[in-house]
């Protein structure tokens, strides 16, 4: 299956955490990093997700956040460091192509907003991932 989604992000589930509804899933990521993923518990449970598990955290491109300083006061539990690696710049949204660790991400925010944070090539940025927002695919 081919998907749209930009960001697939390749890990290993190292925890699981469920309740009656949902389950968060943490992950850790080829690089080193750690992801978490708030799925439902159905969503874990088809997926017979249990630390150990090959997966991939799905995020949309658009689900991205920037931030080029600290982000302190935030509940976002994903916090990516990274250097824009490539920036395009349209009339009204901009594509940022990040490198984090091992990992190559994408996202999409508004032009205003890539201005307003000085981004350019060789930005140090830190990518924004509601937990929420991650997707967890196994092979």
């Amino acid at each position: 299956m081919s998907l749209s989604i930009r960001n697939q992000l390749p890990g290993t589930v190292t925890a699981v955490t469920t309740s009656e509804a949902m389950a968060t899933v943490r992950v850790r990521l080829s690089g080193g990093q750690d992801l978490t993923a708030a799925i439902t518990r159905e969503a874990a449970d088809d997926l017979g997700l249990i630390p150990g598990t090959a997966v991939r955290g799905l995020v949309k491109s658009t689900e991205i956040s920037l931030a080029t300083g600290r982000a302190d006061g935030l509940s976002i539990r994903n916090r990516l460091p990274g250097t824009v690696t490539r920036l395009v710049l349209g009339d009204v949204m901009a594509v940022a192509h990040i490198a984090v660790s091992d990992a190559q991400l994408t996202a999409v925010i508004t032009k205003e907003a890539a201005e307003e944070l000085g981004l350019f090539v060789g930005s140090d940025v830190i990518a924004l991932v509601k937990s929420t927002e991650v997707a967890l695919a196994t092979p």
